[in-house]
Protein backbone atom coordinates (compact mmCIF):
# COMPACT_ATOMS: atom_id res chain seq x y z
CA UNK A 1 0.00 0.00 0.00
CA UNK A 2 1.13 3.78 -0.79
CA UNK A 3 1.70 5.39 2.33
CA UNK A 4 0.17 8.63 2.91
CA UNK A 5 2.10 12.25 2.12
CA UNK A 6 2.86 14.17 5.37
CA UNK A 7 1.25 17.44 5.35
CA UNK A 8 3.60 20.23 6.00
CA UNK A 9 3.31 21.99 9.10
CA UNK A 10 0.62 24.68 9.35
CA UNK A 11 1.64 27.89 7.89
CA UNK A 12 0.81 31.11 10.10
CA UNK A 13 -0.96 33.43 8.59
CA UNK A 14 -1.68 36.09 11.00
CA UNK A 15 2.13 36.91 11.83
CA UNK A 16 1.49 40.17 10.17
CA UNK A 17 -1.02 41.45 12.91
CA UNK A 18 1.82 42.15 15.07
CA UNK A 19 3.86 44.38 12.75
CA UNK A 20 0.27 45.94 12.33
CA UNK A 21 -0.53 46.29 16.41
CA UNK A 22 3.05 47.68 16.09
CA UNK A 23 2.48 50.05 13.79
CA UNK A 24 -0.93 51.15 15.60
CA UNK A 25 0.84 52.27 18.34
CA UNK A 26 3.23 54.56 17.19
CA UNK A 27 0.62 56.03 15.21
CA UNK A 28 -1.48 56.58 18.37
CA UNK A 29 1.57 57.89 20.17
CA UNK A 30 2.19 60.23 17.12
CA UNK A 31 -1.42 61.73 17.53
CA UNK A 32 -1.33 61.88 21.32
CA UNK A 33 2.02 64.37 20.68
CA UNK A 34 0.81 66.12 17.85
CA UNK A 35 -2.67 67.33 20.03
CA UNK A 36 -0.90 67.51 23.15
CA UNK A 37 1.61 70.17 21.19
CA UNK A 38 -1.23 72.46 19.86
CA UNK A 39 -2.30 73.15 23.64
CA UNK A 40 -1.75 76.48 25.06
CA UNK A 41 -0.46 74.54 28.39
CA UNK A 42 3.47 73.44 26.94
CA UNK A 43 4.09 72.13 30.70
CA UNK A 44 1.72 69.28 30.12
CA UNK A 45 2.49 69.08 26.04
CA UNK A 46 6.46 68.19 27.12
CA UNK A 47 4.89 66.08 30.29
CA UNK A 48 2.90 64.10 27.48
CA UNK A 49 5.63 63.50 25.26
CA UNK A 50 8.12 62.34 27.66
CA UNK A 51 5.54 60.26 28.77
CA UNK A 52 4.73 58.70 25.51
CA UNK A 53 8.37 58.16 24.89
CA UNK A 54 9.25 56.36 28.21
CA UNK A 55 5.97 54.28 27.67
CA UNK A 56 6.76 53.28 23.79
CA UNK A 57 10.38 52.10 25.53
CA UNK A 58 8.32 50.37 28.61
CA UNK A 59 5.70 48.86 26.29
CA UNK A 60 3.38 50.59 29.26
CA UNK A 61 1.86 53.53 26.62
CA UNK A 62 -1.62 52.75 27.53
CA UNK A 63 -0.89 53.28 31.49
CA UNK A 64 1.03 56.14 31.17
CA UNK A 65 -1.38 58.16 28.95
CA UNK A 66 -3.89 57.36 31.46
CA UNK A 67 -2.36 58.71 34.00
CA UNK A 68 -1.60 62.06 32.28
CA UNK A 69 -4.64 62.63 30.80
CA UNK A 70 -6.24 62.15 34.51
CA UNK A 71 -7.85 58.82 33.34
CA UNK A 72 -7.70 55.21 35.51
CA UNK A 73 -6.23 51.79 34.14
CA UNK A 74 -7.77 48.67 34.99
CA UNK A 75 -6.26 45.01 35.59
CA UNK A 76 -7.28 44.39 32.28
CA UNK A 77 -4.74 46.93 30.90
CA UNK A 78 -7.48 49.16 29.30
CA UNK A 79 -6.88 52.67 30.38
CA UNK A 80 -9.83 55.00 30.95
CA UNK A 81 -8.44 58.36 30.72
CA UNK A 82 -10.81 60.75 29.55
CA UNK A 83 -10.30 64.10 28.79
CA UNK A 84 -12.53 67.27 27.73
CA UNK A 85 -11.53 67.54 23.99
CA UNK A 86 -12.36 68.06 20.34
CA UNK A 87 -14.50 64.68 20.93
CA UNK A 88 -16.29 66.59 24.01
CA UNK A 89 -15.80 63.78 25.82
CA UNK A 90 -16.84 65.47 29.10
CA UNK A 91 -13.47 65.03 31.84
CA UNK A 92 -14.22 62.75 35.02
CA UNK A 93 -15.75 64.06 38.18
CA UNK A 94 -13.03 65.19 40.54
CA UNK A 95 -12.82 63.42 43.82
CA UNK A 96 -11.56 64.82 47.34
CA UNK A 97 -8.99 61.99 47.40
CA UNK A 98 -7.62 62.59 43.57
CA UNK A 99 -8.39 66.23 42.67
CA UNK A 100 -7.68 67.30 39.14
CA UNK A 101 -9.74 70.37 39.04
CA UNK A 102 -6.59 73.20 38.03
CA UNK A 103 -7.03 75.19 41.36
CA UNK A 104 -7.06 72.45 43.51
CA UNK A 105 -4.27 71.13 41.86
CA UNK A 106 -2.69 75.19 42.27
CA UNK A 107 -3.56 74.26 46.13
CA UNK A 108 -1.57 71.07 46.50
CA UNK A 109 1.66 72.61 47.47
CA UNK A 110 -0.36 74.39 50.06
CA UNK A 111 -1.86 71.76 51.77
CA UNK A 112 1.99 69.59 51.55
CA UNK A 113 3.40 72.97 53.35
CA UNK A 114 1.02 73.35 56.11
CA UNK A 115 1.30 69.63 56.68
CA UNK A 116 4.96 69.61 56.94
CA UNK A 117 4.60 73.07 58.97
CA UNK A 118 1.89 71.86 61.63
CA UNK A 119 3.23 68.06 61.78
CA UNK A 120 3.08 68.22 65.69
CA UNK A 121 -0.24 69.59 65.64
CA UNK A 122 -2.34 67.22 63.25
CA UNK A 123 -0.58 64.26 65.04
CA UNK A 124 -1.30 65.23 68.01
CA UNK A 125 -4.77 65.71 67.27
CA UNK A 126 -5.26 69.63 67.39
CA UNK A 127 -5.91 69.92 63.92
CA UNK A 128 -6.76 68.89 60.71
CA UNK A 129 -5.50 69.41 56.73
CA UNK A 130 -6.95 67.55 53.84
CA UNK A 131 -8.25 68.48 50.66
CA UNK A 132 -12.03 68.35 49.81
CA UNK A 133 -14.26 69.24 46.88
CA UNK A 134 -14.54 73.01 47.75
CA UNK A 135 -11.24 73.18 48.31
CA UNK A 136 -8.59 73.12 51.15
CA UNK A 137 -10.01 72.50 54.45
CA UNK A 138 -7.60 73.42 57.48
CA UNK A 139 -9.36 72.32 60.65
CA UNK A 140 -8.96 73.68 64.02
CA UNK A 141 -9.85 71.17 66.62
CA UNK A 142 -11.82 72.95 69.61
CA UNK A 143 -10.65 71.16 72.40
CA UNK A 144 -7.14 72.97 71.93
CA UNK A 145 -8.75 76.37 70.52
CA UNK A 146 -11.73 77.46 72.29
CA UNK A 147 -13.23 76.47 76.08
CA UNK A 148 -16.28 74.69 75.97
CA UNK A 149 -19.05 76.68 75.06
CA UNK A 150 -17.27 79.80 74.42
CA UNK A 151 -15.53 81.43 71.71
CA UNK A 152 -12.19 82.62 73.06
CA UNK A 153 -9.12 81.71 71.35
CA UNK A 154 -6.36 80.55 73.56
CA UNK A 155 -3.18 82.45 72.95
CA UNK A 156 -1.05 79.87 73.06
CA UNK A 157 -2.14 78.11 69.91
CA UNK A 158 -1.58 81.58 68.40
CA UNK A 159 2.13 80.40 66.53
CA UNK A 160 -0.05 77.47 65.01
CA UNK A 161 -2.44 80.47 63.54
CA UNK A 162 0.38 82.62 62.34
CA UNK A 163 1.96 79.80 60.23
CA UNK A 164 -1.65 79.23 58.83
CA UNK A 165 -1.88 83.07 57.95
CA UNK A 166 1.36 83.25 56.54
CA UNK A 167 0.17 80.46 53.54
CA UNK A 168 -3.18 82.48 53.86
CA UNK A 169 -1.49 85.42 52.77
CA UNK A 170 0.12 83.81 49.94
CA UNK A 171 -2.72 82.55 48.08
CA UNK A 172 -5.31 84.67 46.49
CA UNK A 173 -7.88 82.16 47.03
CA UNK A 174 -11.56 83.65 48.72
CA UNK A 175 -11.54 81.93 52.32
CA UNK A 176 -14.56 80.87 54.54
CA UNK A 177 -14.37 80.13 58.19
CA UNK A 178 -16.62 77.17 59.29
CA UNK A 179 -17.74 77.30 62.72
CA UNK A 180 -19.26 73.80 64.18
CA UNK A 181 -20.49 72.80 67.78
CA UNK A 182 -21.15 69.11 69.09
CA UNK A 183 -24.94 68.40 69.81
CA UNK A 184 -25.34 69.66 73.65
CA UNK A 185 -27.48 72.62 73.24
CA UNK A 186 -26.65 75.84 74.80
CA UNK A 187 -28.56 78.42 76.08
CA UNK A 188 -26.83 81.11 78.28
CA UNK A 189 -27.11 84.96 78.42
CA UNK A 190 -24.86 85.51 75.31
CA UNK A 191 -25.37 82.91 73.08
CA UNK A 192 -29.13 81.39 73.31
CA UNK A 193 -28.22 78.55 70.47
CA UNK A 194 -25.09 76.49 68.98
CA UNK A 195 -25.78 78.35 65.81
CA UNK A 196 -24.75 81.11 67.43
CA UNK A 197 -21.79 80.19 68.80
CA UNK A 198 -20.80 78.56 65.98
CA UNK A 199 -20.51 81.43 63.87
CA UNK A 200 -19.57 83.75 66.96
CA UNK A 201 -16.10 81.04 66.65
CA UNK A 202 -15.67 81.72 62.80
CA UNK A 203 -16.19 85.52 63.52
CA UNK A 204 -13.77 85.79 66.35
CA UNK A 205 -11.17 83.56 64.35
CA UNK A 206 -11.81 86.14 61.69
CA UNK A 207 -10.87 88.97 63.56
CA UNK A 208 -7.73 87.91 64.41
CA UNK A 209 -6.80 86.63 61.44
CA UNK A 210 -7.14 89.98 60.29
CA UNK A 211 -5.65 92.27 63.11
CA UNK A 212 -2.95 90.27 64.49
CA UNK A 213 -1.87 88.55 61.44
CA UNK A 214 -3.00 90.94 58.37
CA UNK A 215 -5.63 89.09 56.52
CA UNK A 216 -8.09 90.37 54.86
CA UNK A 217 -11.48 90.56 55.67
CA UNK A 218 -12.45 91.22 52.60
CA UNK A 219 -11.76 88.12 51.20
CA UNK A 220 -13.50 85.84 54.14
CA UNK A 221 -16.92 84.96 54.48
CA UNK A 222 -18.30 83.41 57.73
CA UNK A 223 -20.84 80.19 58.23
CA UNK A 224 -22.49 78.57 61.07
CA UNK A 225 -23.27 74.70 61.08
CA UNK A 226 -24.45 74.27 64.94
CA UNK A 227 -24.39 70.78 65.52
CA UNK A 228 -25.32 69.54 61.98
CA UNK A 229 -22.16 68.36 60.33
CA UNK A 230 -20.59 66.01 63.01
CA UNK A 231 -17.08 64.69 62.22
CA UNK A 232 -17.83 62.00 64.77
CA UNK A 233 -20.15 60.47 67.16
CA UNK A 234 -21.88 62.97 69.53
CA UNK A 235 -22.26 60.00 72.21
CA UNK A 236 -18.50 60.11 73.61
CA UNK A 237 -16.53 63.36 75.30
CA UNK A 238 -13.86 62.34 72.27
CA UNK A 239 -16.21 62.51 69.89
CA UNK A 240 -18.07 65.72 70.61
CA UNK A 241 -14.28 67.42 70.85
CA UNK A 242 -14.07 66.54 66.90
CA UNK A 243 -17.06 67.78 66.26
CA UNK A 244 -16.29 71.16 67.99
CA UNK A 245 -13.99 72.54 65.52
CA UNK A 246 -13.97 75.69 63.17
CA UNK A 247 -12.50 74.87 59.93
CA UNK A 248 -10.29 77.54 57.88
CA UNK A 249 -11.38 76.87 53.92
CA UNK A 250 -9.31 77.85 51.27
CA UNK A 251 -11.90 78.07 48.11
CA UNK A 252 -11.26 76.32 44.66
CA UNK A 253 -13.23 77.13 41.53
CA UNK A 254 -15.55 74.20 42.66
CA UNK A 255 -16.01 76.17 46.39
CA UNK A 256 -16.65 79.64 44.58
CA UNK A 257 -19.39 78.82 42.45
CA UNK A 258 -21.72 79.25 45.69
CA UNK A 259 -20.48 82.46 47.03
CA UNK A 260 -22.93 85.43 46.43
CA UNK A 261 -21.23 88.24 43.86
CA UNK A 262 -21.57 91.76 44.25
CA UNK A 263 -23.89 93.06 41.19
CA UNK A 264 -22.10 95.34 38.53
CA UNK A 265 -23.54 98.72 39.46
CA UNK A 266 -22.67 97.99 43.02
CA UNK A 267 -18.86 98.15 42.19
CA UNK A 268 -19.20 101.22 40.90
CA UNK A 269 -17.00 103.88 43.42
CA UNK A 270 -19.43 106.26 44.82
CA UNK A 271 -19.82 109.37 43.62
CA UNK A 272 -18.61 112.49 45.77
CA UNK A 273 -20.59 114.84 46.94
CA UNK A 274 -19.87 118.87 46.15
Amino acid sequence: MARKKKHGGHENHERWLVSYADFITLLFAFFVVMFASSQTDKGKAKQVSDSVKKALEEGQIASAIAGILGGTTPDKGKGSAQMKGPGGVEKAKPTSEEPTDGTQLQLIPAMDLLKKELEEEIKAGRMQVDMQARGLVISFQQAAFFPSGGDDIAPSTFDVINKVAAILKRLPNPIRLEGHTDSIPIHNTRFKSNWELSAARSITLMGLLETRYGVPRQRTSIAGYAENVPLAGNDTEQGRARNRRVDIVILNAVGMQGEPKPAEAAKAPAAKKH
